[in-house]
C-alpha cells in the first residue's frame, strides 16, 4: 500500500455479531474457514474531498529520490515508473467462518493474485486460530517461486486476516492477544515535507523525503542540506530529524551526506541503499558514528532481517507489516531484534495495523504516522485525530491502536 492509501484506507472490519462471538466462545466448536475472497473497502467514515493547499508535499506528485532518479525520463516523480493505478494493487483479503465472524487483512503489491489464485484452496476448511500452521503452510507452498516480494505480501495479508477473526471471535484487540500494553500510549513521528504543518500540529519528530541523490550531483546535495536545516530552524534544536532516502543513494553519496548533515543532528538516515545490498549497509553503519542507519521497508521474513544481522547492517530494523510476513512474521522479527537491542519501528506502523505490535513491545519505542495535506477543511484533521486516537504529550504527538476486538479496522465493503 503506497503512502496515499494510508491515509484513504482504515482498513478491515466491523465487530462481529454478539451470537457468533458466543459460538467462537464454545469450546466444543472450533471456527472453521469458509471462504477466501479479495474486496474492496471504504472507511465507514469518510473525510470530506479537497484541493491541498499549493506546494503541498505528496510522495506521488512531487520530486523524491528513489532507484530510478538516475533515469531522467522517470526522475520526476515516482508515478512516472510506478504501475498504472489498478494493475500491480495492494489488495485487502476477507476470509469468512462458519460461526459469522469475518476478519480483514491487507497485503502488499502484486499478492492478491496469488491469495486468490493459490493460498485459498489451502485454507478453505482450515481452523483460522492455527495462524503459526497456516502461515507455514503458505510459506512453504509458495518458495519454489518465491520468498520475497508478491508471495511475502500475499502471505502478509492472509496472516492478517487470520489474526482479526481470533481477535474477534474473543472480543479483544490484537495487542491484548499478543501480551497487552508495555506503554499506555506511543509517541508518533510524522513523514512528509510539509514541516510547518506537521510542527504546527505538535509533532516533534519529522521524517523528511530527501528529494535529491547522486544523479543530481553537488547542487543536489546543497539542496538536501537546505531542507534539513529547514527542518531544524522550524523544528527547534531539541525535536527529532529523519531521512528517508528510499533506496537512492550509494555508498559514497551516503557518506558525504552525513557529513554535510551532521551540524543539524540527525537522527537516523533511512534506506540509503538498495535493500540487497547488506555488506554497503553494514559499511556505513560502522563508518558513520554522527547518525544511525535504518532500514527494512523493503526487507522479507526473518531470513532477510538475518542477513541484516549478521552483516551488522543497520542500527534500527524498519519491517512492514503488511509486506514482511504479516503479525506472526512481524513477532519473529521483533523477537530476534530484541535479543540484540536493536530497536524495531515498523514502516507505516501508526497506519496499518502494526500499532497493536509496538504497543505490546519495549522494543518498539515509536509509530509512524502521515497526516492529511494541509489546506482541508478542519473536519478532515479532526476525523484523522479521531481515527489515530492521537493525544499530546512531553514527546509531542501520540497515538495507540483501536480498542475494537480484532485489528478495530472500520470500513465497509464496497465490492
Amino acid at each position: 500500500m503506497n503512502r496515499r492509501n494510508f491515509l484513504s484506507v482504515a482498513c478491515a472490519a466491523p465487530a462481529a455479531p454478539a451470537g457468533a462471538l458466543q459460538a467462537a466462545d464454545n469450546t466444543q466448536s472450533r471456527l472453521k474457514i469458509t471462504g477466501v475472497r479479495l474486496v474492496r473497502t471504504r472507511p465507514r467514515r469518510q473525510a470530506p474531498a479537497y484541493t491541498p493547499a499549493p506546494g503541498s508535499w505528496s510522495t506521488q506528485h512531487v520530486e523524491v529520490a528513489n532507484p530510478m532518479s538516475v533515469y531522467p525520463e522517470y526522475k520526476a516523480t515516482r508515478s512516472l515508473f510506478f504501475p498504472d493505478p489498478g494493475k500491480v494493487p495492494s489488495f485487502t483479503v476477507e476470509i469468512t467462518t462458519d460461526k459469522g465472524i469475518t476478519g480483514y487483512g491487507n497485503g502488499g503489491p502484486g499478492g492478491g493474485v496469488i491469495v486468490a489464485d493459490h493460498l485459498s484452496k489451502l485454507l478453505l476448511g482450515q481452523d483460522p486460530f492455527n495462524t503459526e500452521r497456516l502461515w507455514d503452510i503458505c510459506w512453504r507452498s509458495t518458495m519454489h517461486y518465491g520468498r520475497m516480494g508478491v508471495t511475502m505480501n500475499a502471505i502478509s495479508g492472509v496472516d492478517m486476516a487470520l489474526w482479526d477473526i481470533a481477535g474477534k471471535a474473543l472480543g479483544v484487540p490484537i495487542y491484548r492477544l499478543i501480551g497487552g500494553e508495555v506503554k499506555p500510549r506511543v509517541p508518533a513521528y510524522c513523514t512528509g515535507n510539509d514541516i510547518e504543518q506537521h510542527v504546527a500540529a505538535g509533532f516533534t519528530r519529522l521524517k523528511l523525503a530527501i528529494p535529491h541523490g547522486p544523479a543530481d550531483g553537488r547542487a543536489g546535495m546543497k539542496k538536501n542540506v537546505e531542507l534539513v536545516a529547514r527542518a531544524r530552524q522550524t523544528l527547534g534544536p531539541d525535536g527529532d530529524i529523519m531521512l528517508d532516502c528510499w533506496m537512492a543513494w550509494t555508498e559514497r553519496y551516503t557518506l558525504e551526506m552525513a557529513e554535510m548533515l551532521e551540524p543539524y543532528r540527525v537522527y537516523w538516515i533511512e534506506e540509503a541503499l538498495p535493500p540487497h545490498d547488506y555488506a554497503g549497509f553494514g559499511r556505513l553503519n560502522a563508518a558513520i558514528k554522527s547518525t544511525r542507519i535504518a532500514t527494512g521497508e523493503h526487507e522479507y521474513g526473518r531470513y532477510g532481517f538475518r542477513y541484516l544481522l549478521e552483516h551488522k547492517a543497520a542500527s534500527i530494523w524498519q519491517p512492514d507489516i503488511q509486506w514482511c510476513g504479516g503479525l506472526t512474521e512481524l513477532r519473529r522479527i521483533g523477537a530476534l531484534a530484541a535479543a540484540y537491542d536493536i530497536p524495531v519501528i515498523p514502516h507505516g506502523g501508526g497506519l496499518n495495523g502494526a500499532i497493536h505490535w509496538i504497543i505490546a513491545n519495549v522494543n518498539a519505542p515509536w509509530a509512524e504516522l502521515f497526516m492529511p495535506a494541509p489546506g482541508g477543511p478542519k473536519e478532515v484533521y479532526q476525523l484523522w485525530e479521531e481515527h489515530y486516537q492521537i493525544t499530546r504529550g512531553p514527546e509531542g504527538i501520540y497515538t495507540r491502536p483501536s480498542e475494537r476486538p480484532g485489528f478495530g479496522w472500520d470500513i465497509e465493503v464496497v465490492s
